[in-house]
């Protein structure tokens, strides 16, 4: 339940995502290679995600690796949302908190993956696929619901506005971690020399890295971690079609918003065919056939850019809802 609730909670946070690409946009007239650099410096929290799940590990807060760090990063996004809704004002301070959002999200996200890998360890692929699948479907059930309200409401009442909403849901994290099951690390007794404690923690820190390292080398791990690295690595043009699609096309905050419903909605759909009919299939051949489609279908952004899909009577609207829908199944399945 409390995963789950996690998840859900990462899903419907995107009820920002718009409202911040009209803030960057409009409010403080950033251009999109500004605008490009700050989600980059946001995408920062995410780079060291093993630091996160290595702090969880060998520090306990308040006597727990888990409960304590969800209460946490749930506090901290909505301290950063908060400041987004009230105090900010230029691009520098919009960067700050927007990284500080994510860093609560990404801290979250390291600790709950851990609860489900400790839940997952030893299941067959077809359980543990399933698991998976419970945890992205409440990511697109929140996903859906954040969308739905996504740019109505930042058309209706402005982005300050949505910043606000945004800040009450991290809070959501915090109170589930009161149903997470841990068991309570005991403090050192008291009176116990002090750099005993502290040589056990050093040891214990050694002992995580050695692991660390060791997993890492193996050949099962080390080039999954590749492949995801490369494709991670692949530029995007994410901002530059936002303010393409918004200045040019003419796309508004509400349209865009039911677009992000509708790849919501295919991102369970993606999950749903997953685990119906591709959770027992090689995952070799799952990855192959997803990459080199997602390949081809990813070039179908040109079309919209050069305005193909007109001279065959479909309009921009229906075409990006068809070409987001399609490479959100794909994505997700992968």
């Amino acid at each position: 339940m409390a995963v789950a609730m996690v998840y859900f909670v990462q899903g419907v946070l995107g009820l920002s995502r718009l409202a911040v690409g009209f803030y960057l946009k409009d409010d403080l007239h950033l251009d999109p290679a500004e605008t490009a650099v700050i989600s980059g410096f946001s995408a920062l929290p995410w780079l060291v995600k093993p630091l996160y799940g290595f702090i969880s590990d060998s520090v306990p807060l308040f006597g727990y690796r888990r409960r304590s760090y969800l209460v946490l990063s749930g506090l901290l996004g909505a301290l950063s949302w908060s400041l987004m809704a009230t105090l900010v004002d230029n691009k520098y301070s919009a960067a700050f908190c927007i990284l500080l959002g994510s860093l609560s999200v990404a801290f979250s996200d390291v600790v709950v993956d851990s609860m489900v890998v400790e839940r997952a360890r030893g299941e067959s692929q077809s359980m543990s696929g399933s698991l998976q699948s419970l945890c992205w479907g409440s990511s697109a059930i929140g996903g859906i619901v954040s969308a739905y309200f996504s740019g109505s409401l930042v058309d209706a009442y402005g982005v300050r506005f949505v910043f606000g909403v945004t800040a009450l849901l991290p809070l959501m994290t915090s109170a589930v971690a009161a149903l997470v099951r841990e068991q309570r690390v005991r403090a050192p007794a008291r009176g116990q020399n002090l750099a005993l404690s502290d040589l056990g923690f050093l040891e214990s820190s050694k002992q995580h890295i050695i692991q660390l390292w060791h997993a890492v080398k193996q050949p099962n791990v080390f080039l999954p971690t590749l492949f995801i690295f490369l494709w991670q690595s692949t530029p995007h043009s994410e901002s530059a079609m936002f303010y393409f699609t918004t200045n040019k096309l003419g796309f508004t905050a509400e349209f865009l918003g039911r677009v992000k419903l509708v790849t919501s909605v295919a991102s369970l759909l993606g999950v749903g065919l997953y685990n119906g009919f591709l959770k027992n299939v090689p995952l070799q051949k799952i990855f192959v056939a997803t990459t080199v489609s997602g390949t081809a279908l990813g070039m179908t952004q040109v079309i919209l850019v050069i305005g193909l899909n007109r001279k065959f009577g479909i309009s921009d609207e229906w075409f990006a809802i068809g070409d987001s829908l399609i490479l959100t199944v794909l994505g997700q399945v992968m």
